[in-house]
C-alpha cells in the first residue's frame, strides 16, 4: 500500500463477498458434476447383463446433476426451484443414450 498513491474503490469493481460466491459456485458445482459423470461412466462400464443397474446409475446421475444445478443457484441466494434444474435432468437420458445406445 502506498499512501502517496491512495486509490479509489472503482464503482464497477465486484465486492469480495461476490468473488467468494462465484468461487464458491463454480467449485462446488464443478465436483458435483464431476461425480455425476462418474456415474455415468460407471453405468457405461457394468455389464450389459445388467439393465437394471444400468438404468439406476444414470437416475442416480441425473439426480446428482440436478442437485449441482440447485447448490449453485443456492449458493447465489437464488430460489433453487428453477427453469435451470432441467439442465440437470438432461443428463439422464444423455447417459441411457450412451450407456444403452452403444
Amino acid at each position: 500500500m502506498d499512501p502517496d498513491n491512495l486509490q479509489r474503490p472503482q464503482a464497477s469493481a465486484m465486492s469480495l463477498t461476490t468473488v467468494q460466491q462465484w468461487v464458491l459456485s463454480v467449485l462446488a458445482v464443478t465436483t458435483i458434476l464431476h461425480l455425476s459423470a462418474g456415474l455415468v461412466v460407471a453405468a457405461m462400464a457394468s455389464p450389459d447383463s445388467r439393465a437394471d443397474a444400468q438404468v439406476g446409475l444414470n437416475i442416480l446421475a441425473g439426480v446428482t446433476a440436478v442437485g449441482a444445478v440447485a447448490a449453485g443457484l443456492g449458493i447465489h441466494d437464488r430460489n433453487p426451484l428453477s427453469w435451470w434444474l432441467l439442465a440437470g435432468v438432461l443428463v439422464t437420458p444423455i447417459g441411457l443414450y450412451l450407456t444403452l445406445g452403444r
